[in-house]
C-alpha cells in the first residue's frame, strides 16, 4: 500500500508536466546552438505560413507588380525605396515577400517528398525486415539500384512521363513532379533503417507471443514493431527536410523545379544569377542566405534530436 500512494502522485501528474521533466527538453535547452536553431526554424515556419497576412506585397498578384519598380536596391542604399527592404527582382516583385512564398513552396515541397519518402521506406522496410528471406532481397536489390539515380533523373524522367502522358502544363505539374521525384529518391534511407530494426525487434519476446495467439502479421507490423522503429525514422526525416529543401533549390535553379511565375528559394536564386554580375546582387544573395539559414537551422536540430535519442550517448 506504501508504494501504491508513494506511485500515485507521479502518475496524476499532466503530459505538460512530465515533458517539463524530460531528459529530451532539458538536452535541448542545455544547447544554446539547438535554441538558437530552432528559433531560425520556427521564424522561417511562420514566416512562411503567415505569409499572405505580413509579407509587405504579394509577388503573384499583378495588381501590385508594377515594372517601373524594377531592380530598385535596398532601402538603405542610395537609390533604395522603403517600400521595398530588400529592393525588387527584374519584374518589380519585392524580394522579402517573395522570400517569404518562396519559402512556403519550398518547405510544402520538403515536407511533401519527406512524408512521401517516409511512407514508402518504412512500408517496405517493415515488409522486408519482417518477411525475411526472397522479399527481404528483392526490396533491398531494388534499394541498391535506386541509390543510382540522382533526383534531377528521376525530375527529368516524371517530368517528361507526366507531359507526354498527361495534358498539362508545367505550371499545374511542377509541384508534384518535385514531390515524387524527391520522394523516390530519399525513401531508400528509411527502408535501410526500418528494416535493421525490424529484424532485430521481430525476435522480441513480445513479437512472438502475438504470432503465437494468431495477430495478423499486418497488424504486428503496424501496432507492435512500427511504434519501437520510429525514433530513428524521426531523426532521417529531419536531417531530410533540409535535403529536400536543398535538392528542390537545387532542381529549380537547374530549370526543372518551380517555374519563374511560382518562385520557390531556388528559383529566385537562379533569376538573380542573371543580374549578379551587372550589379544587381541582391536578387540572389537574399534567397542565398535565407536558403543557407534556414538549411543550416534544420541540420543542426537534425543533429541535436540524433544525439538525444541516442541511448549510448546519454
Amino acid at each position: 500500500m506504501s508504494e501504491t500512494r508513494q506511485i500515485a502522485p507521479d502518475e496524476r501528474r499532466g503530459i505538460l508536466a512530465r515533458s517539463l521533466d524530460s531528459d529530451l527538453l532539458h538536452s535541448f535547452l542545455a544547447s544554446k546552438v539547438t535554441v538558437l536553431a530552432a528559433i531560425v526554424t520556427a521564424v522561417f515556419f511562420l514566416g512562411a505560413l503567415l505569409a499572405p497576412l505580413i509579407a509587405p506585397h504579394d509577388p503573384f498578384d499583378l495588381r501590385q507588380i508594377s515594372i517601373m519598380d524594377s531592380l530598385v536596391p535596398p532601402a538603405w542604399s542610395d537609390m533604395g525605396d522603403p517600400r521595398f527592404l530588400l529592393g525588387t527582382d527584374d519584374q518589380g516583385r519585392d524580394i522579402l515577400s517573395a522570400i517569404m512564398y518562396g519559402a512556403r513552396i519550398s518547405l510544402a515541397v520538403g515536407f511533401c517528398s519527406v512524408i512521401l519518402a517516409a511512407i514508402i521506406g518504412i512500408t517496405l522496410g517493415l515488409v522486408a525486415g519482417y518477411v525475411g528471406g526472397f522479399t527481404d532481397t528483392v526490396i533491398m536489390r531494388i534499394a541498391d539500384v535506386q541509390l543510382t539515380f540522382p533526383a534531377i533523373l528521376i525530375a527529368l524522367l516524371i517530368n517528361g512521363s507526366v507531359h507526354a502522358v498527361m495534358d498539362v502544363t508545367r505550371e499545374q505539374s511542377a509541384f508534384w513532379v518535385l514531390v515524387v521525384s524527391i520522394g523516390l529518391s530519399f525513401w531508400v534511407q528509411y527502408a535501410r533503417t526500418v528494416r535493421g530494426s525490424t529484424l532485430v525487434e521481430r525476435n522480441r519476446e513480445y513479437v512472438q507471443a502475438a504470432r503465437v495467439i494468431g495477430v495478423h502479421p499486418i497488424r504486428i507490423m503496424i501496432r507492435h514493431v512500427l511504434p519501437n522503429v520510429m525514433g530513428p525514422v524521426l531523426v532521417i526525416a529531419t536531417i531530410n527536410l533540409a535535403l529536400a529543401i536543398i535538392t528542390e533549390a537545387t532542381l529549380s535553379f537547374l530549370g526543372v523545379g518551380i517555374p519563374p511565375t511560382q518562385p520557390s528559394l531556388g528559383t529566385l536564386i537562379r533569376i538573380g544569377q542573371d543580374f549578379l554580375f551587372s550589379g544587381e546582387w541582391w536578387i540572389t544573395i537574399f534567397p542565398g542566405f535565407a536558403l543557407a539559414a534556414l538549411v543550416l537551422a534544420v541540420n543542426l536540430l537534425g543533429d541535436w534530436l540524433r544525439d538525444a535519442l541516442n541511448p549510448k550517448l546519454r
